[in-house]
């Protein structure tokens, strides 16, 4: 079975309205290295991580786990995070989902977008606390 992939377009009025992206699954050692890399930087920063994240949604578990990452020191969050943004790829094409291409700097121009595919890119991969869970 392939990676998983997500195409997000961007609804929201703004500079990004219309633009497509293409989220693709890190490879399983790379996600485990992120995770494992996660979980000892948020437990340095005293960071709890409730019992009941196994439970969540999705969605509910990308948010408990973004805002458990904010609480951790910047200089070790951002590499998590720009790690994150890797797994983004511009579709400069929507009706040619085909054509992606890496992220440059000027593919996205609005921080509510980068905060949603960042968003999209941690719910992609929190579905092994599922799987754990049962």
């Amino acid at each position: 079975m392939a990676r998983k992939e997500k195409f997000i377009t961007i609804e929201k009025e703004g500079r990004d309205q219309g633009k497509m992206f293409c989220i693709k699954e890190m490879p399983a050692s790379q996600a485990e290295w992120w995770a494992l890399r996660a979980l000892m930087s948020m437990g340095r920063g005293g960071v709890e991580i409730p019992d009941s994240m196994r439970n969540m949604g999705m969605a509910a578990m990308a948010v408990e786990g973004l805002k458990a990452i904010s609480k951790i020191p910047p200089d070790e969050a951002k590499p998590l995070l720009d790690e994150l943004m890797s797994c983004v790829q511009a579709v400069p094409n929507p009706a040619g989902k085909s054509i992606m291409r890496p992220l440059i700097e000027s593919d996205i121009e609005e921080v509510l977008t980068r905060l949603t595919l960042r968003t999209e890119v941690f719910k992609l991969h929190v579905d092994f606390f599922s799987a754990a869970g049962r």
